[in-house]
């Protein structure tokens, strides 16, 4: 079992906010991630929402900027959210840009050299970490959602469609909603996947949901001053999926919101909410 150290821990709406990092066997290189425990973890397991966070970010991203750890005590829900890749690989031209390589993992097992070595943030997210925070925290493993922000917001659809047996709630800010249909997610794709376009659909939502899969009712919000809206984001295309397949889906578009933090604290209540309804009618 993969051994973890405390980098801080910090008292937080009668809860603890902590920061660690550990060696990963998945990655092959240290990882960091971060828990907020609410109070209630200090008596019995609480439900844990995992968050993936959006290009450029890391572990702490979400945990400073999103307001959301008032929330989470008042829920009992505990949250983890992770760095966005592996870092310091050594792989020539990994810092070069921003919306590829140390910062953009897109939650995906790369199967291209050099990229393969190390960038398995699907494996990572989905087995190691997840046994990490059962095994290791007060989480309830029977009450797991995700969620998360625009290339995170990618990550936790289609985690979330290609695994769901491993998440019983789900919802996205501004989620890249058909990468395989925009400029970042060509670029990433063809670098971590290769040119065989039919691989790109299993880690492309709207493909996942033209081919079958589901999850639980599923709430987005979009804000309708996001620069990122009609070049990379392709919600339209998402909900056309979503009703054709019969996906329960509540998409909600708001004026003036652009794609940052004060768009996703806003609405954090919301989903907070959304997830606490969804894992408690799923308890047993």
């Amino acid at each position: 079992m993969s051994k973890f150290e405390i980098r801080s821990q910090h008292r937080c709406f009668g809860g603890v906010q902590g920061y660690y990092q550990h060696d990963s066997q998945v990655v092959g290189l240290p990882m960091s991630f971060s828990v907020y425990q609410p109070p209630q973890a200090q008596q019995m397991p609480v439900p844990v929402l995992f968050f993936l966070a959006g290009l450029t970010c890391t572990e702490e991203t979400f945990m400073i900027k999103s307001g959301a750890q008032r929330l989470a005590a008042e829920h009992g829900l505990m949250l983890v959210t992770m760095d966005t890749s592996p870092r310091q690989t050594g792989i020539p031209g990994e810092t070069d840009d921003w919306d590829f390589g140390a910062g953009a993992g897109f939650y995906l097992d790369a199967t291209q050299a050099p990229w393969s070595k190390y960038y398995r943030m699907e494996s990572y997210l989905t087995q190691e970490l997840r046994e990490i925070i059962l095994s290791q925290f007060p989480a309830d493993c029977n009450h797991v959602g995700i969620f998360g922000h625009s290339m995170g917001g990618h990550g936790a659809l289609t985690l979330a469609l290609k695994h769901p047996d491993l998440y019983q709630s789900v919802s996205a800010f501004a989620p890249i909603a058909a990468p395989i249909h925009c400029p970042w997610g060509q670029k990433a794709f063809r670098y971590y996947l290769g040119d065989n376009l039919e691989s790109w659909r299993h880690h492309d939502a709207t493909s996942l949901i033209e081919d079958g899969h589901c999850v639980p009712a599923l709430l987005i919000d979009q804000g309708l001053s996001d620069p990122f809206l009609s070049e990379q984001l392709n919600l339209d295309r998402f909900e056309i999926a979503c009703e054709q397949a019969g996906q329960e889906l509540m998409l909600r578009r708001h004026e003036g919101y652009d794609h940052g933090y004060y768009f996703i604290s806003t609405f954090m209540v919301d989903h907070l909410q959304h997830h606490q309804g969804m894992l408690a009618s799923n308890r047993t």
